[in-house]
């Protein structure tokens, strides 16, 4: 009897077919379309992931799925890139940066609208915590802020539109803002709270794709979080973003990076302010 080496333990018997051409194909396919630069140890996550839309298509291989999604119209292409995107998220993710954006607009209340873009909403965690960051500089629930949350999984920008979690999503928040900002469950919502419609009304939430050549943005914005995307990027398409979001940007804003991020690659666009936070390099020719 021959143990079975680690190369054996990594293939189980599995439901189709998945060749390291289909897997390249796969690569290929959600790098054009998303950016999305996926390193060979990521071959099994694809294909469990995968496996669920040939069922639901009622295919019988990957060739076949991938005939199909070419063939395809908008939604499955939607589904396709929904699967392939990781969405790790929770409220006040890298606490340290909410009280550099609450001082940050802060010494904007003179002004009569602020406008912060949320460019990776996932399932509403972070546009929700920068919402209450904001109620807490005003010390209002109307305060002259609208906020843009974006994602392009339409399935996850759903369930922030929704600002329905359970109580284990949120049982690392102090209990003041369990209090001052959600609205528990009774019956048969038990476990569940819903933010409170304040901030809710603060967001607006749609489906963007970053690599997309045209943005249906409107700019200045005071603030832009985009944190912990582009490691999901290779450096010339982080390059290309960070290149868009420069207009975008108000002369003095702040963009919010997460903690694995470094921007050296575009310091002819922005600069570090403090720790992953960015602002814009300032032209000293003019």
């Amino acid at each position: 009897m021959v143990a079975a080496t680690e190369h054996d333990s990594e293939k189980p018997t599995r439901e189709y077919d998945f060749t390291q051409q289909d897997f390249e194909s796969v690569k290929k396919l959600i790098y054009d379309r998303a950016g999305i630069s996926l390193s060979s140890s990521k071959k099994n996550m694809v294909y469990s992931r995968l496996s669920r839309r040939l069922r639901a298509n009622g295919l019988n291989s990957f060739r076949e799925y991938l005939g199909f999604l070419n063939k395809g119209g908008r939604e499955e292409w939607e589904e396709f890139t929904n699967a392939l995107t990781t969405n790790l998220t929770a409220f006040f993710r890298e606490e340290h940066h909410f009280p550099i954006l609450e001082r940050h607009v802060d010494q904007r209340k003179n002004k009569s609208k602020i406008q912060i873009w949320c460019s990776a909403a996932s399932t509403g965690e972070e546009p929700y915590s920068i919402a209450m960051a904001v109620v807490n500089a005003f010390k209002s629930f109307t305060p002259p802020v609208q906020i843009l949350a974006t994602d392009i999984d339409t399935n996850v920008l759903e369930t922030a539109q929704q600002g329905i979690y359970g109580m284990e999503r949120l049982e690392k928040l102090p209990n003041e803002k369990l209090k001052n900002f959600f609205l528990k469950g009774s019956g048969v919502n038990i476990g569940f709270a819903r933010v409170r419609p304040e901030l809710r009304n603060m967001i607006t939430f749609r489906q963007l794709n970053l690599l997309n050549d045209g943005w249906p943005i409107r700019g200045p914005f005071d603030v832009i979080f985009c944190r912990n995307v582009m490691i999901y990027f290779d450096k010339p398409t982080q390059y290309q973003i960070l290149k868009k979001f420069a207009p975008l940007l108000a002369n003095d804003g702040l963009l919010f990076a997460g903690h694995s991020e470094s921007f050296h690659h575009a310091a002819d666009l922005f600069t570090l302010r403090e720790k992953t936070v960015y602002e814009l390099v300032k032209n000293t020719g003019e």
